[in-house]
């Protein structure tokens, strides 16, 4: 009897090991989200004092990281980028939707504007 229930036990914690490592595997595949920002700065000292460091502290808060702030661009095909790029990495698509949605962004997209022609999007990532 004893040994049936030892097994039994082994079972089960097998199916849970199982299930962790499964659900592990899934959440690593998810892929990144990526949001794209290329903004026409007009004013460049009202953009810097009054936008950009809420956003960024918004962005922070709401998991972003950046991966490029504004820096060199060279135009390789086509149409040459907006003065300033910008791309944040989020967790997922769900979560830069989120930040994106959330009033306060909103708010400070609207400050933004009073400083920039801003076009930003969402991309999904490749899955890892």
């Amino acid at each position: 009897m004893r040994t049936q229930y030892t097994v039994a036990l082994a079972l089960l914690a097998g199916a849970a090991l199982g299930a962790a490592a499964i659900q592990t595997l899934h959440a690593q595949a998810a892929p990144k989200a990526y949001v794209v920002a290329q903004n026409v700065v007009k004013d460049e000292a009202g953009y810097m004092k009054d936008f950009a460091p809420s956003m960024s502290k918004a962005i922070e808060a709401a998991g972003g990281k950046y991966l490029v702030r504004g820096g060199k661009t060279i135009s390789m095909h086509g149409a040459a980028p907006a003065s300033r790029v910008v791309i944040l990495q989020f967790d997922s698509v769900d979560k830069a939707q989120a930040w994106a949605n959330a009033a306060a962004t909103k708010a400070l997209f609207a400050t933004g504007e009073k400083y920039a022609t801003l076009n930003d999007y969402i991309v999904e990532g490749v899955p890892q």
